[in-house]
This record gives C-alpha cells, sequence and structure tokens, in this order.
C-alpha cells in the first residue's frame, strides 16, 4: 500500500510540473475600425481571458490611414501571406465592412482555411460585407448585412451539452447589444445560442461554432459595447470559445490541465 500511495504523489506531482511548464497559447488579436471602442475592448479582452486561461496576447489595432474610425481601412499585417504564422488562434475584433479587395480579403481567410483556429466577435461578422467574394463570410460562418435596434437580448443556451456552454445559464440578458440577422447560415455552422428579434419577429444565431477546411472557429455577435465585454459571463464565454477552436477545452468545458490562467 505505502508503495502504491509513493506511485500515486509521483505521478500527480510529475502531472503538476508538466501543467506549470505548458507554453501559454499565442494569440493575435485583431481590432480596430467603425462605431466601437477597440481602445479599451482590446484590454478589456485580453485582461479578461488571460485572468481565466492560459494565453498570451499580440494586439494589432489599427484605425484609418487619418487615425480616425472608418470602415474601408485594410490592415497592414494582412498584407503579408505569413500574416498568422507562429500564432495558435487569430481573435477577429474589428468592422471594416467597405473593404472590398477580394484578394486582401481572401487573403485574411485563406490561413484559416489552411488551419488556424479563429473568435470571431460581434462586428467581424460585418467586416468585408460588401467584398464580392464568400470565404469571409464562409470562415465566420454565416452572412449578415445588418443588425437590429440596439436593445436588451435575452440570449437563449439551445445546447447546453456542447463543451462551450456547459453550466451556462438557459438564459440570461445582455444589456443594450445588438442583434445580427442571420441571413446565411454555412453548412458547417453550429448554433449555440439565440435572440428573438424584435423587428424581423424571429430568432437570430448569436453564439455558434463553425468549421472552416481545417480550422475550428468560434463566434458571437454580441459584444456592441463595454458593458457586454466586461460581463463575467461574456468573458467567460469568449474564454471557453477560443480553449475549444484550439482544442484545449474538455468535454466538461474546463480547460485542458496546464491550459487554466497561470496562478500570479
Amino acid at each position: 500500500m505505502k508503495r502504491l500511495l509513493a506511485l500515486l504523489v509521483l505521478t500527480a506531482f510529475s502531472f503538476s510540473a508538466h501543467a506549470e511548464d505548458t507554453k501559454p497559447l499565442k494569440v493575435l488579436m485583431v481590432c480596430g475600425g467603425c462605431c466601437h471602442d477597440y481602445e479599451n475592448q482590446k484590454h478589456i479582452l485580453a485582461e479578461g481571458i488571460s485572468a481565466r486561461a492560459n494565453v498570451e496576447f499580440t494586439i494589432v489595432h489599427e484605425e484609418t490611414e487619418d487615425g480616425k474610425k472608418g470602415k474601408d481601412h485594410k490592415i497592414s499585417i494582412y498584407s503579408n501571406p505569413d500574416w498568422a504564422k507562429g500564432y495558435d488562434l487569430i481573435l477577429h475584433n474589428e468592422c471594416f465592412g467597405a473593404v472590398v479587395d477580394v484578394p486582401f480579403v481572401e487573403g485574411i481567410a485563406k490561413p484559416h482555411f489552411e488551419g488556424v483556429p479563429a473568435v470571431v466577435l460581434h462586428c467581424s461578422t460585418h467586416s468585408y460585407r460588401m467584398a464580392a467574394t464568400d470565404e469571409w463570410r464562409k470562415m465566420i460562418g454565416q452572412k449578415s448585412m445588418s443588425h437590429e435596434k440596439n436593445r436588451d437580448l435575452h440570449v437563449k443556451n439551445i445546447k447546453p451539452e456542447h463543451p462551450v456552454m456547459k453550466g451556462f445559464p438557459m438564459e440570461w440578458l445582455d444589456k443594450a447589444d445588438e442583434l445580427y440577422k442571420n441571413e446565411v447560415l454555412y453548412d458547417n455552422f453550429v448554433p449555440l445560442a439565440k435572440a428573438y428579434g424584435e423587428d424581423t419577429k424571429m430568432d437570430h444565431n448569436l453564439i455558434w461554432v463553425n468549421t472552416y477546411g481545417a480550422a475550428k472557429v468560434f463566434g458571437t455577435t454580441m459584444g456592441h459595447s463595454n458593458a457586454t465585454m466586461q460581463d463575467p459571463v461574456y468573458l467567460d464565454l469568449v474564454t471557453r470559445g477560443l480553449l475549444w477552436a484550439c482544442g484545449k477545452l474538455t468535454d466538461d468545458g474546463k480547460p485542458v490541465a496546464g491550459y487554466e490562467a497561470k496562478q500570479k
């Protein structure tokens, strides 16, 4: 019995040491554009997610060339074909709906198709929507061209068995947010939560997962305001989606060992 106990203690110590040595996930956050407080949101997201998982952020925040918010700016790093190289996941929180350069937009989607996981938040779903290509939309999993009036949204968890949604309330209130209208849902789109649209008189999916080529993608159109992004429920949700997309979330909705937040 003593020998068995010693073996168990040694095994537990070795597992713990291995978990402590786990390198953080390297995440590139791309943000900027029209209509949102990206200057503060980038910090809310980076700090909130890092407090919940073993993640290290690199942040690229760009606006238009004159420094103003706009819809037609092309993020400079995307001009490099290897822009996503070296990252475990890309978090998109951008709003550039008027960019119509098809090769440029398809160059953003290409690394994801080849296997780089993604998280897409809020206006990322409306980014590049005027371009004559579906590749960005297919990466996201849906086509959306407009949203309803800003109002409180009653979010309904429709897939509580999914690892991302395990333990979340069956319903919760997302105050003063925008409900994006689902116009096309692509084949690999899996809805996780929905809300009722008072303008359209129908439900719209606002949390989902998707598969695009070799990549897993988590998306939510929630997140217009800083208050939504600061909500612990929202930060828990995005963190889980990020871990799921990277294959670092257990079936119980917990981080894989080593990918919990590092103790400070």
